[in-house]
């Protein structure tokens, strides 16, 4: 998943690991899902009391990906408190303690080492896109986590999220879908990791037979200029774009090309999907199509009325819960107690990560597409849903709930 990687820019790498190791729990506690041992048994796995198990959190509070994963833990509440109220995991309460990662993959670290040496803490959610450089120290910990995927994560067993990749041929079937033909990728500032994946994306485009530009259009607000953007989309004749850019750089960039006429048949953005870019860009953005990861928020149902009444119950402060990154902290909450609820009556951290990995169709409650944890590393995303901003641009659209890599819609 790539939205994380597009909320920051990444620090300099540091090579280094948490260095303590932290005992495992003893006992057979690595049961099948539902085992049942008599609940609040007392267990001697780190942070599991007969009435509790404290996990960590690793959260950005401040720095430069802030303002947009700020609601991530508004999410873990939510799903935390349902799961609470309902008598927790075997008769467990779930209760957290975080810290922020300051942007950076030193905070991070930092954090993430003082959670498991400091805190004792079972495992971790993460919602920091800074996590790398503390990836290898929890794995040889086998410290269980669950969250927002980043480079290298499949590699490791003990990480776990609901998604890993998505295939591009999802998005060239929208546009087909569309009747576009040409399309054109654009993306904010010029990161290589960036690249790396529209170079993917072009590939795949063209294996499904349409047109691309080689070159990729890189804008930033403020050093840019939004009309040499309009005129080289122009020049290109591209029909469509894909866009890997921050809502503001579109936003800008689509005032240009609406300003000079350029005739465009769909605009895809891969960020953005969140109530508040509506309220700051949404007249600008009208009719721009946004890929969701998802049962998006427009298509309600049962799943969606459960999120909505819980973000009410458990976190009213927040105004709007229709936004991306609560979602993803409710569903990383999800996953950690479907971890804990495989784990057996007493969990361990093996037996959680064991018995996660056995779940083959894992859907968040009906918020996701089922997915296999065993080889979800391996399996990129089939299908996603689409939603529009609507034409005054005050609000998001469903367009289409479900759009396949192979082609089928519905």
């Amino acid at each position: 998943m790539y939205l994380g990687r597009l909320t920051r820019h990444p620090a300099v790498g540091i090579v280094a690991a948490l260095t303590a190791v932290i005992a495992g729990c003893s006992g057979s506690g690595a049961g099948s899902e539902g085992s049942q041992n008599g609940a609040g048994a007392a267990c001697a796995a780190p942070g599991v009391t007969a009435d509790q198990v404290r996990i960590g959190l690793v959260y950005t509070d401040s720095g430069t990906g802030s303002s947009s994963l700020a609601s991530a833990r508004a999410g873990i509440d939510a799903r935390l408190g349902l799961i609470n109220e309902q008598g927790g995991v075997n008769g467990r309460r779930i209760v957290y303690t975080w810290r922020d990662d300051e942007s950076s993959d030193e905070g991070a670290l930092r954090g993430a080492t003082e959670l498991v040496q400091k805190e004792n803490v079972f495992g971790l959610i993460s919602t920091s896109s800074s996590l790398a450089s503390a990836l290898d120290g929890l794995a040889k910990q086998q410290i269980p986590v669950t969250g927002l995927v980043q480079s290298g994560w499949g590699s490791y067993s003990n990480l776990f999220s609901f998604i890993y990749d998505v295939s591009p041929e999802i998005t060239a079937r929208y546009i087909q879908g569309h009747q576009g033909d040409r399309v054109a990728f654009l993306m904010s500032g010029s990161e290589d990791f960036t690249r790396q994946i529209i170079a993917k994306y072009q590939a795949s485009f063209q294996g499904a037979g349409l047109s691309t530009n080689p070159d990729i259009i890189s804008y930033t607000s403020g050093v840019d200029s939004p009309v040499r953007v309009a005129q080289l989309l122009e020049s290109s004749r591209a029909d469509s774009i894909v866009a890997f850019t921050d809502p503001r750089d579109l936003a800008e960039i689509m005032q240009a090309a609406q300003a000079r006429n350029v005739p465009l048949v769909s605009v895809v953005s891969l960020t953005g999907y969140d109530h508040s870019v509506l309220r700051a860009y949404g007249p600008a953005l009208a009719n721009v199509a946004m890929a969701v990861n998802f049962r998006p928020f427009e298509a309600g149902g049962a799943p969606i009325e459960q999120y909505r009444a819980a973000m009410a119950r458990f976190s009213p402060a927040v105004v709007d819960p229709e936004q991306q990154f609560a979602m993803y902290g409710y569903l990383y909450a999800d996953l950690f107690i479907r971890g804990l609820q495989a784990a057996g009556d007493c969990p361990t951290r093996e037996g959680f990560i064991d018995g996660l990995r056995r779940v083959a169709d894992y859907d968040g409650g009906g918020l996701v597409e089922p997915v296999n944890l065993a080889n979800i590393a391996n399996q990129p995303l089939q299908c996603n849903a689409f939603v529009r901003v609507s034409p005054d641009g005050t609000a998001f659209q469903l367009d289409n709930q479900r759009v396949c890599a192979n082609g089928t819609t519905g």
